[in-house]
């Protein structure tokens, strides 16, 4: 079955079964390797994309429950002319990562968060997060990129 699909602006058309995981698509059709495959049963984070700006665990999404019209954004569709989002670029900086492997499903959650709550204060910051599970236990780090890019997007730093 062909199932129409709108990833990072581009739209796609993917021979699957309606049910079919969105992580595999975009993984194994659309060569979109970024999300990662941690738990399988959306509770770990590591899988996180935007669907229409909120965070979704595409682990267990089903690429048919994507009706026309509604946009994909993974890690890859982030970055603008080689530039990263301003969320990236704290990540890095604050070297809220060890492994790396929670690191995408971290950026796109924090995303959505800052979209929602532009300043969140530390406690809203960790109950958003709430899911995402960072085995390497880099959460202060975590924490400090969060308030760096929400003080750049305060700043002009958004798109």
């Amino acid at each position: 079955m062909s199932i129409e699909i709108k990833v990072n602006g581009r739209n796609y058309s993917v021979n699957t079964a309606p049910e079919t995981s969105l992580l595999t698509v975009l993984r194994d059709h659309l060569g979109l390797t970024g999300s990662k495959y941690g738990c399988g049963e959306g509770e770990c984070g590591a899988c996180t994309v935007l669907v229409n700006g909120y965070s979704r665990r595409s682990c267990i999404t089903k690429v048919g429950d994507l009706t026309n019209g509604q946009e994909v954004t993974t890690i890859e569709g982030l970055d603008r002319n080689g530039k990263l989002h301003p969320v990236q670029q704290a990540f890095l900086e604050a070297e809220a990562f060890q492994c790396a492997y929670c690191t995408v499903g971290m950026i796109m959650t924090t995303v959505a968060m800052l979209d929602a709550i532009p300043h969140p204060t530390d406690a809203q910051a960790i109950e958003f997060l709430n899911g995402n599970i960072c085995r390497c236990g880099t959460y202060p780090r975590i924490l400090r990129a969060v308030h760096l890019a929400a003080d750049r997007m305060a700043k002009g730093g958004a798109r």
